[in-house]
């Protein structure tokens, strides 16, 4: 029995101690669970804190925005406002510029006398300068596309002449109503027709060859003259009035500068508006105005707000009849040739049989006037027409058999 006590005993002092275990980790557990809530607590009220903050900055930022940011036109960017009268036009009417383009001369190819005179007329160029001027250099790609647009056109002329001038002198030919000397210098003229169109196609060759060599650069020589709305003597002018008296005061200055440049053999000229406006167009477009110049850009409709295209179908049915006169044009330029060269066979075959021909008809006419010129007769001369054209081929005959004969004579004597 005191052993079976001992066992209970020990059982339940583990059964206590299991029990105390147990509580104490529940409670721990407990503790634990409570700081993590707190935790939790605090920081999903970071997070609520942290994210007023981010909607009160993104308020502020929107507001901040809202009042700083204001939309502009591009023109407002640009360091001129318009472009009028040959002048371009700057800081709202307050100033205004002319611009004088000048050829420049080979220097290195003058004689010593030569570049003698041009220095003295730079000096006396420089010497009569009362008022500040800008010197502007620009490089340009040299774009040949509009010279072999305008070649090709004129090659189109001349093409269609020469088909023209063609049908015609077949024309001539077929009707016979004009002598052998007119002929002659119709095709002559011809003639000059077809080596023009030759040496125009040659030209518009080289010249596409040429343009793929993109390295081919040129320089432009600029002299900018400028006004201020400050150099009128009285503020109270208008608008216009002031444009008036800056392009006079420039338009004379700009004239006397030219006249004192040729002294040095330098030409120049004053840009008008639409020179200007390319000028402004290849400064801010270097890149783009090599491929796609100021004509392409406004053919295309960049300075419009919108651009409508024609119909498809119209342009399509442009192009074929485009072409249908073109294939009809060398149809006819063909078959004229053949037939002007049957014509041409049908003459040398009367030519060449115009004895029996003649004879020929000469039978007829014999036979169709038998009754008026008798039955006997008419006969008689057939007779004789037929003797004639056989007689012919005896006496040849003949003659071969002499010529045979005496070259037998000639051997038997040797």
């Amino acid at each position: 029995m005191s052993d079976e006590n001992m066992i209970s005993s020990i059982l339940s002092i583990v059964l206590i101690f299991m029990i105390v275990i147990l509580g104490i980790l529940c409670i721990w557990y407990l503790i634990l669970k409570t700081k993590a809530n707190r935790e939790q607590k605090k920081s999903e009220e970071k997070l609520k804190l942290s994210s007023k903050e981010i909607k009160s900055n993104k308020e502020k930022r929107k507001s901040s925005v809202s009042t700083n940011y204001n939309v502009q036109p591009l023109i407002n960017f640009m360091e001129f406002d318009k472009i009028e009268d040959n002048m371009i036009v700057q800081k709202k009417g307050k100033r205004y510029l002319m611009v004088i383009q000048c050829q420049g001369v080979n220097y290195d190819l003058m004689s010593q006398v030569e570049k003698v005179g041009v220095e003295e007329g730079f000096q006396q160029f420089l010497n009569t300068l009362r008022h500040p001027i800008q010197i502007y250099i620009q490089t340009r790609t040299i774009n040949l596309e509009s010279s072999i647009n305008t070649y090709k056109n004129e090659i189109k002329k001349i093409e269609d002449k020469y088909n023209h001038m063609r049908y015609d002198y077949h024309k001539m030919q077929e009707s016979g109503e004009y002598a052998k000397e007119e002929l002659e210098g119709y095709f002559y003229e011809i003639t000059k027709q077809k080596n023009l169109l030759e040496y125009g196609k040659d030209i518009v060759y080289h010249t596409e060859k040429m343009s793929l060599n993109r390295n081919v650069l040129n320089k432009q020589y600029y002299i900018i003259l400028s006004y201020y709305q400050e150099e009128g003597q009285n503020e109270n002018y208008n608008n216009e009035e002031i444009r008036s008296m800056a392009f006079s005061e420039l338009y004379t200055k700009a004239q006397a500068m030219i006249a004192t440049l040729s002294a040095c053999s330098v030409s120049g000229k004053i840009l008008n508006s639409n020179e200007l406006v390319e000028l402004l167009y290849v400064a801010y477009n270097r890149d783009q105005a090599e491929v796609f110049g100021l004509d392409k850009a406004l053919r295309a409709g960049y300075d419009d707000l919108y651009s409508t295209a024609p119909d498809v179908f119209e342009k399509k049915i442009k192009a074929l009849d485009k072409q249908i006169e073109d294939k009809a044009i060398d149809l006819a330029n063909e078959k004229i040739d053949k037939v002007q060269s049957v014509i041409q066979q049908r003459v040398q075959e009367k030519e060449q049989n115009m004895d029996s021909l003649i004879s020929k008809m000469a039978e007829l006419i014999l036979e169709e006037n038998k009754e008026y010129i008798g039955k006997d007769v008419a006969e008689k001369a057939i007779e004789e027409i037929k003797a004639d054209r056989t007689g012919t081929k005896k006496q040849k005959g003949g003659r071969v058999n002499d010529t045979t004969k005496k070259e037998r004579k000639t051997r038997t004597t040797k």
